[in-house]
């Protein structure tokens, strides 16, 4: 029999789900007329706001220290958000997240590689399982014909958010005795808001194509894009805090497996806004991945 402390954790996770996968959509839509790194601004700069009245409220309680590692935190999290976002107006919503739930993977490697961590046969499973999630989409995908050479360049940076979020996920794991929580999401968003500033000022004298996941020209927003960019950070602000509230429960296995829930939401959204369904193969992967994910949390 399932508690209460664990359907409440699971409802939570559900909904903060279904708040990122929102985030998405929204970037999703408003991609068509407004750069990937603009996205970025937006999204923490209404973060941001919240996070420092939180922060005026109740002041931060914490020993700090790790002062480099905090910085390292921010820019690979913004990094990340950059491919994120990126991915979003490429190669579809539902794939992009895809690739950013393929995380553990890589946290994996990373913690055994650099952390001398020991990886269980289960474990090692899982990896095996979810590389070959990753083969089933981004393989087929790659065309490298005239017309959509490019796939390859979008479909590697959709990826490259795994790699750059299990990064991200394993310096919050270094920080979090150290600095209070909303020091680490603060570190986040700040660098979210200096990170994309430079990115279009930069945009504003240098167009190179080929870094144009990096560097922007400015796109003013029009009136009707201000909705969707209002959803698009509240959203994000919003599954951030169920998140947090989710695995504030016990069974944190449980609720993490649950997270992956955001995928299928996000094929929704993205059938919804233009996107192609996910094909046999890639239905395949996005199996497969999310079936790591459940042996990883176990």
């Amino acid at each position: 029999m399932i508690g209460n402390d664990v359907k409440k954790g699971v409802t939570y996770m559900v909904f903060a789900s279904f708040c990122f996968a929102l985030t998405g959509a929204c970037a999703r839509y408003l991609s068509k007329d407004i750069n990937a790194i603009e996205l970025v601004l937006f999204r923490n700069l209404i973060g941001v706001v919240f996070i420092l009245y939180s922060v005026i409220r109740n002041p931060l309680v914490q020993t700090g220290g790790r002062l480099a590692l905090l910085i390292f935190r921010g820019v690979i999290g913004t990094l990340a958000l950059y491919t994120f976002f990126y991915g979003v107006s490429r190669i579809g919503l539902a794939v992009a997240i895809t690739y950013q739930q393929a995380y553990p993977v890589f946290l994996a490697i990373v913690s055994y590689v650099f952390l001398h961590e020991e990886l269980q046969k289960r474990e090692w499973a899982a990896i095996f399982i979810g590389f070959a999630g990753i083969c089933f989409i981004f393989i087929p995908s790659i065309d490298v014909s005239s017309v959509t050479s490019m796939s390859a360049k979008y479909h590697a940076i959709g990826l490259s958010n795994a790699i750059m979020t299990g990064m991200a996920y394993l310096s919050i794991k270094g920080l979090s005795a150290y600095y209070d929580t909303r020091s680490i999401v603060l570190s986040f968003m700040l660098s979210g808001i200096i990170l994309p500033v430079c990115s279009l000022v930069l945009g504003s004298f240098i167009t190179y194509s080929k870094f144009d996941f990096i560097i922007q020209n400015w796109d003013s927003p029009s009136f009707e894009h201000w909705p969707a960019i209002l959803l698009l950070g509240v959203a994000a602000l919003m599954g951030q805090i169920y998140l947090t509230k989710a695995f504030s429960y016990q069974r944190t296995g449980v609720i993490a497996a649950v997270g992956y829930s955001n995928i299928v939401f996000s094929i929704i959204f993205g059938t919804m806004l233009g996107d192609a369904f996910p094909d046999l193969l890639s239905l395949i992967g996005i199996a497969f991945i999310i079936t790591c994910g459940v042996i990883v949390s176990g």
